[in-house]
């Protein structure tokens, strides 16, 4: 199954009530396995969970650690870019030159890599001390 094919499955098991803005993301682990994650509301925003977040979530569990390639969609005019918060998540377990493709319902799609998604990225490097 294709990263595409898996987060436009996951997508429609969203749960989306306030927004009706479903979201769905599925993550190729560096270990050959795919995860998927879809974006979870809550009535008190933004305690939600984004469809990156929870499918780096089931990376995790599921025992793997390292990002090799991501996808997302949503039904929108253009690709969506991932939020801020998921920039930096998605960063913490992939490589900078890792591909992040953007897809919307329609077929269009747009490709970035990690470091595309966020230059300047905040990472453990920044908190050796000397």
């Amino acid at each position: 199954m294709s990263l595409l094919t898996a987060a436009t499955e996951v997508r429609l098991r969203a749960y989306s009530p306030y927004s009706r803005f479903k979201v769905g993301a599925a993550i190729l682990s560096v270990e050959g396995r795919v995860h998927v994650g879809c974006n979870v509301e809550n009535v008190a925003y933004p305690e939600g969970t984004c469809a990156e977040a929870g499918a780096i979530a089931a990376m995790i569990a599921g025992g793997d650690t390292r990002i090799a390639e991501i996808a997302v969609i949503a039904d929108s005019p253009a690709p969506v870019p991932c939020c801020g918060g998921c920039r930096q998540k998605i960063a913490e377990f992939a490589d900078q030159g890792v591909r992040v493709t953007l897809h919307t319902t329609d077929g269009k799609s747009k490709v970035l890599t990690v470091a595309e998604l966020l230059p300047g990225v905040f990472s453990a490097a920044h908190m050796d001390k000397i």
